[in-house]
């Protein structure tokens, strides 16, 4: 019984925008951190967001890129491997939207989880 428990926690977190245990280690438990880390991180996407469509592919792989490892240090692994393929690809219509669809997603999250 707690095996099933314990592997349907894991199946609801992961399907969470952002890893919550990850967070907890680069924040080593400190809730307030947390939120602060959360709301800067929130900024930094919906900024990227509002940019991406009409940037170069240049300033859209720098954009990616920062948000490459933003993501994956909280625990936005979804959103870390969509701004990865645009940082593969900027010119990608399909990666741009899989990007805007993942950081939709995340700030939803983060908003829903701030107040």
């Amino acid at each position: 019984m707690t095996t099933d428990v314990n592997s349907g926690l894991k199946a609801v977190e992961s399907a969470l925008p952002i890893d919550l245990a990850q967070l907890a280690r680069q924040t080593q438990g400190d809730t307030a951190l947390e939120r602060e880390v959360l709301g800067l991180f929130a900024e930094q996407v919906r900024a990227v967001r509002e940019t991406l469509t009409d940037s170069s592919e240049g300033e859209r792989l720098r954009m990616a890129h920062s948000l490459v490892g933003a993501s994956r240090a909280i625990g936005a692994f979804a959103l870390a491997d969509a701004a990865a393929a645009v940082e593969t690809s900027p010119g990608s219509a399909a990666a741009l939207e899989r990007l805007i669809a993942r950081s939709e997603a995340v700030c939803a999250f983060i908003s829903g989880g701030l107040r």
